[in-house]
């Protein structure tokens, strides 16, 4: 893809994916845009778009004068958009519709032009809280966050677009993504970031969940590994199937801290010390298996195990 456009560039994610796309020389053009662009690489190949997707405007300019890639991570995370129904109404789905919309024009006005891939980072959130005692391809979803309807709209919304031919579109619903620097950032899972970082530090951590809650576990690094293997695959596995639930580490925190005491000296254990929230446990502690079959057949992948987890994490 010549020309790439990235929305929600200044965010974790979107950070990591620019400096992969950048290094690997995959683009001649990278279009960014968020809210601010100040920590933006100064390299000739990236064009800003500062301003909220929601913003009347904001994609149409983004998208001058086309491109032939669209990584759309842009959103209102799931804390802040159940305090703010209406903006995460407005970033999560409307924006959206607004630039499937926009990339439907260009299908109608470029006949026999290659429709543009449009890669979506949706959400497990899909599938709302509790979960069932076992998650695979055929898992009903059932969303019990505003933020998990948005996106789950959005996901047949996509593929509504990719059935008519109008956008080559493909959904990844994410897990867990580690390890984000610590800030403020409506996350309710932002510990499973935080201890990462407080125990690399050396620096105490009161972890709001037990020692034996688990979650759902991927890293930046391969997180972006599957967001560039979505833009690659062929437009006739996207036919088949256009949202994947991605294969992850299923992991206690007990294994994260073993994993962190073997990297970084048994001390860190010590450093440990639980006060359990009941409800945040309950939403992100208590995750079953995860059956990611039809990813893993068309090429997606977890991190392996909790040492490349760890280190993968880290390195962002």
């Amino acid at each position: 893809m010549k020309h790439i456009l990235v929305t929600g560039a200044n965010g974790f994610v979107g950070q990591a994916l620019t400096r992969r796309l950048l290094a690997d020389g995959a683009c001649e053009r990278l279009t960014l845009v968020d809210l601010t662009l100040d920590d933006a690489p100064d390299d000739p190949r990236v064009r800003r778009v500062a301003g909220s997707i929601a913003e009347d405007g904001v994609l149409a300019a983004a998208l001058e004068p086309g491109c032939d890639g669209v990584f759309h991570l842009a959103s209102l995370p799931g804390g802040a958009a159940e305090r703010q129904h209406a903006l995460g109404l407005d970033v999560n789905l409307r924006a959206t519709l607004t630039l499937l919309e926009l990339l439907r024009q260009r299908a109608v006005e470029n006949p026999g032009q290659p429709a543009t891939r449009l890669v979506f980072t949706s959400t497990i959130a899909v599938y709302g809280s509790p979960l069932p005692d076992r998650v695979d391809d055929a898992t009903p979803t059932r969303p019990t966050l505003s933020y998990g309807a948005q996106k789950l709209a959005a996901e047949i919304l996509l593929s509504d677009y990719g059935r008519r031919g109008w956008v080559d579109g493909c959904a990844l619903r994410l897990p867990g993504i580690v390890a984000r620097p610590p800030a403020p950032n409506g996350l309710l899972s932002a510990f499973m970031s935080e201890i990462f970082w407080a125990l690399a530090a050396g620096r105490p951590f009161v972890c709001p969940v037990s020692a034996q809650a688990v979650a759902w576990w991927m890293s930046v690094g391969t997180c972006v590994d599957n967001l560039l293997h979505a833009a690659g695959l062929p437009p006739a596995t996207l036919a088949e199937r256009r949202v994947f639930t991605l294969p992850v580490l299923r992991l206690t925190i007990a294994d994260l801290v073993d994993g962190l005491a073997a990297r970084f000296g048994e001390d860190r254990r010590r450093l440990v010390t639980h006060a359990p929230d009941p409800a945040l446990e309950a939403g992100f502690g208590a995750f079953p298996p995860l059956d990611a079959t039809a990813a893993a057949a068309v090429g997606f992948r977890h991190d392996g195990d909790v040492g490349a987890l760890i280190r993968r994490a880290l390195a962002a």
